[in-house]
Parts: C-alpha cells; structure tokens; sequence
C-alpha cells in the first residue's frame, strides 16, 4: 500500500550533497552558471567527497575534519559540518 500526502504539503526534499554544494558555492561566487564550471569530477571524485563526511554506519555524524582541493580557480576547503570555504588562487 503507497502512503499519499493529505496535507497537501511538498514531499520533502533530500539534503543537497557536498559535492553539489561545491559547485553550488563556486558557480555563484564567479557568477556563473554551474554548467559553466569544470566538471568537479576533473578535479576531485564527487563520490568519494560526500562519502568522506557522510554518517558512520551506526548513523552518528563525523564531527571533526576537512578537505581542501583546488577547483576553478579558487582552493576549495569542506569541513565535516558542511560547511564550504573558498579562498582565490593568488597565482
């Protein structure tokens, strides 16, 4: 049996990945489209980035870390809140 919303609310919306909010982050601050940007799996598994951070298997959150890698021109740093940091090349 299919449950069917009678609260005529919006089914929820899952929480955006890591790896979205990456490009997400990097698109705006350029002021660009994010299908403008590099695709983020030239420069770092989009996979492997949110699983990095995801709960553990018992479900408890990862409360401490963070990666920094270099994406569109900007060094990118996730931390595991979520939170993602950009600070621009100085080539």
């Amino acid at each position: 049996m299919q449950s069917t919303n009678t609260n005529n609310e919006p089914p929820p919306t899952p929480p955006r990945s890591l790896s979205t909010s990456v490009v997400t982050v990097v698109a705006d601050a350029q002021g660009q489209s994010e299908d403008d940007l590099t695709p983020l799996y030239d420069v770092i598994d989009p996979e492997a980035l949110d699983a990095l951070f995801a709960p553990l298997v018992d479900g408890t959150t990862r409360t401490h870390g963070s990666v920094s890698f270099h994406y569109a021109g900007y060094w990118v740093t996730v931390s595991s809140e979520g939170a993602v940091e950009l600070k621009a090349d100085e080539q």
